[in-house]
């Protein structure tokens, strides 16, 4: 166990949909609109820093608790299924504060480590090595960077329907890992 292309690859994958930073552009452009300037750098560094302690930190927080990796991976199956619907259906089940800054705390958190990624980062865990969910997260932090430097230009290329269609795929993605996740911990719950 260890180092493993594959989980990788599906760590980042699920990782790309739950962050959905393609589908936030229209929120970094009507920021960057805002208020002038967005700070790529910090809000990538910041949010990775954030999603790596809660990958540590987050365990022993379920201890102290008294919460089990497979409850916590089934609520998360839960969290990232209404993600997923809410990507699909184009609906909002979680409505958040207009910020009025495009600081790291608009960007890295939440839009980029919300709770839905702290979340995904949980129920990862139950499933794949650390060193893998690591590797993940900063290829994810290396696409969002990317992605805030680039956004003008990504809006202009794929334009709105493009945008939409993008953000429909990635949530029936979400959807199909959400199903895999609670199947594979629902068992935990009775053990």
């Amino acid at each position: 166990m260890g180092f493993d292309w594959r989980e990788i690859f599906t760590a980042s994958m699920v990782l790309f949909a739950v962050i959905d930073i393609v589908g936030s552009i229209p929120i970094i452009v009507d920021l960057r609109t805002k208020v002038g300037y967005i700070q790529s750098e910090k809000a990538s560094i910041v949010a990775c820093v954030i999603m790596i302690a809660f990958l540590f930190v987050g365990e022993e927080i379920l201890k102290l608790i008294g919460i089990n990796a497979s409850s916590f991976a089934v609520a998360g199956s839960f969290v990232l299924f209404f993600l997923a619907l809410e990507m699909i259906l184009g609906i909002r089940l979680y409505k958040e504060d207009n910020p009025s800054t495009a600081s790291i705390v608009p960007i890295a958190f939440p839009l980029i480590a919300g709770a839905g990624t702290m979340t995904t980062i949980l129920s990862l865990r139950a499933e794949y090595e650390k060193i893998n969910i690591i590797m993940a997260i900063i290829i994810n932090i290396i696409v969002v960077f990317a992605v805030l430097k680039s956004s003008a230009k990504i809006e202009k290329l794929l334009g709105e329907n493009g945008l939409g269609v993008i953000r429909k795929i990635f949530g029936v993605i979400l959807l199909a890992i959400a199903v895999k996740l609670f199947g594979a911990n629902v068992k935990g719950l009775f053990i």
